[in-house]
């Protein structure tokens, strides 16, 4: 086979790419992926064909120079193919970038895709030096030969492109690792001198403004007297303090009677503080806690915060939905329930409420349950027959379990002041009431109502809520408590417990 006959089987082989390289692109103009992929196609057949035209024309120089003296063309040899090595070189880097930026605009135009994509092959066939030089640089001889698809696997670098360094001649460094973000600073807790901030003032900011420069005189003490009665601490409470500052303080500045209030307030807080280990102990198992307290009170969400804190200690902990006369309020200790990870025994809406109680207590035996913790019935405290209903379910939960229940947790609302008090007398009657629980400390002005409980009552002070989230029930402590009622200084660390 002469030359002329290998020229034109390359010619028709080019032909028939282009052909099928064009019907690829029309019917791909739909879906970018396909479009590129035989744009790509058709780059590399014309790189192919310029390639092996080229190495035909490289091969036939020996024959056309063959007569020339040897030391005559030695210099002219060694310059030329240098000097359009680099020219060919140049020359297909800016085929290479041009058709690489029609390819990319081809693929983000879907609607011009047909009509552009006949411009590569164009503007090759216009530049055929430089399609050449990038034939030589992309195929080996062997390679070029054989016509391997492995020869043309440096092409693919055409379909990225390159970058202004990279054209340049310049490595491109790499990119500095990423610095980790920085983790957010832990929200601080409000010391629980911020939570008592509205107490604080309408108690010890009132006797600031009564007392003065003044000494403590009979006027002094009717001033004195009279912001006491109305802090809502009780009248036998407010006495008693009032009976301490005329003991220590009399005579006195500012300080003094500072000092005799807080002395006497400590005393009587005291008396009701509970033991520290005390605060999650449980004496049996399951260990059952019965909550009592009025609608309003802050008794299902206690009962909610309770629970997550004996599940944050590893206990197992089953709640009962025993007040089923207010209006979703088992849907309330259910969602609660769920937030804590905590499993909920309820009964139809109005049913009987020593029967939820019932149900608690075996389903807590049966599961091998730590704690119980029931729920009850929150109307007024001068309603007779909660009163019976509540002995009832005592009786029911000592008949399941000996010395059951093991903890009575009357929950009172601080914002009802003096109504505390009377809601105490009326459920402590009912049954063995063992500790209390202050709710809503932070919103009210009334907290003063505590020193009224403690002095008449005794009754441990168990918790105290100071708002809505789990953590804000705080076990309760009488230097912590005053502390904040005075801002006298307390430790950063335990004001914020």
């Amino acid at each position: 086979m002469n030359r002329d006959e290998i020229e034109r089987l390359l010619a028709g082989g080019f032909e028939r790419i282009q052909s099928a390289a064009e019907a690829a692109l029309s019917s791909a103009r739909a879906e970018p992926t396909l479009f590129v992929s035989a744009a790509a196609v058709l780059v590399l057949a014309l790189l192919l064909y310029y390639g092996v035209r080229r190495r035909r024309r490289v091969a036939a120089l020996p024959d056309a120079s063959a007569a020339a003296p040897v030391r005559a063309e030695a210099a002219p040899k060694s310059a030329e193919p240098q000097e359009g090595a680099a020219a060919e070189a140049a020359g297909a880097a800016a085929a290479a970038e041009r058709v690489v930026e029609r390819l990319g605009r081809i693929a983000a135009e879907p609607a011009t895709q047909a009509a552009q994509a006949v411009e590569p092959a164009a503007r090759l066939e216009a530049e055929p030096e430089a399609a050449q030089g990038a034939a030589l640089e992309l195929a080996p001889p062997a390679q070029a030969a054989g016509i391997e698809v492995e020869a043309f696997e440096p092409a693919a670098a055409l379909v990225a492109e390159p970058s202004a360094a990279e054209s340049a001649g310049v490595a491109p460094q790499p990119a500095p690792p990423a610095a980790p973000a920085a983790k957010p600073a832990p929200a601080r807790p409000l010391r629980l001198r911020d939570r008592l901030r509205r107490t604080s003032e309408a108690l010890v900011g009132r006797l600031e403004q009564v007392l003065g420069g003044r000494r403590v005189d009979p006027a002094v003490l009717e001033d004195l007297e009279h912001v006491l009665y109305t802090a809502d601490l009780g009248v036998s409470t407010a006495e008693s303090l009032l009976a301490a500052v005329r003991k220590q303080a009399a005579g006195g500045d500012a300080a003094a009677v500072r000092g005799a209030l807080r002395a006497a307030m400590l005393e009587k807080l005291r008396r009701v503080e509970p033991a520290r280990e005390s605060a999650l102990a449980a004496t049996g198992k399951p260990h059952v806690i019965l909550v009592l307290g009025v609608n309003g009170s802050g008794k299902t969400t206690t009962i909610g915060k309770l629970a997550a804190r004996h599940h944050a200690a590893g206990r197992r902990v089953v709640l009962g939905a025993g007040d089923t006369f207010r209006a979703a309020a088992i849907e309330q200790l259910q969602a609660w329930g769920e937030r804590a990870g905590c499993e909920v025994i309820s009964g139809k809406p109005g049913g009987d409420p020593s029967a939820v109680a019932f149900d608690t207590v075996k389903a807590a035996l049966a599961r091998g349950a730590d704690v119980a913790i029931c729920d009850t019935a929150g109307r007024l405290q001068t309603k007779q027959p909660l009163v019976e209903e509540l002995r009832k379910i005592v009786r029911v939960l000592g008949r399941e379990i000996p010395g059951a229940p093991h903890e009575s947790l009357l929950v009172l609302d601080a914002n009802t002041g003096q109504n505390a008090i009377s809601q105490a007398r009326v459920f402590t009657e009912a049954g063995q009431v063992t500790g209390l629980v202050l709710t809503k400390l932070d919103g009210t002005a009334k907290g003063g109502v505590l020193l009224g409980l403690a002095d008449e009552f005794g009754i441990p002070v168990k918790y105290v809520g100071v708002g809505e989230g789990v953590d804000d029930l705080r076990d309760f402590s009488a230097d912590e408590f005053v502390d904040a009622l005075f801002d006298a200084g307390a430790e950063p660390g335990a004001a914020a417990r």
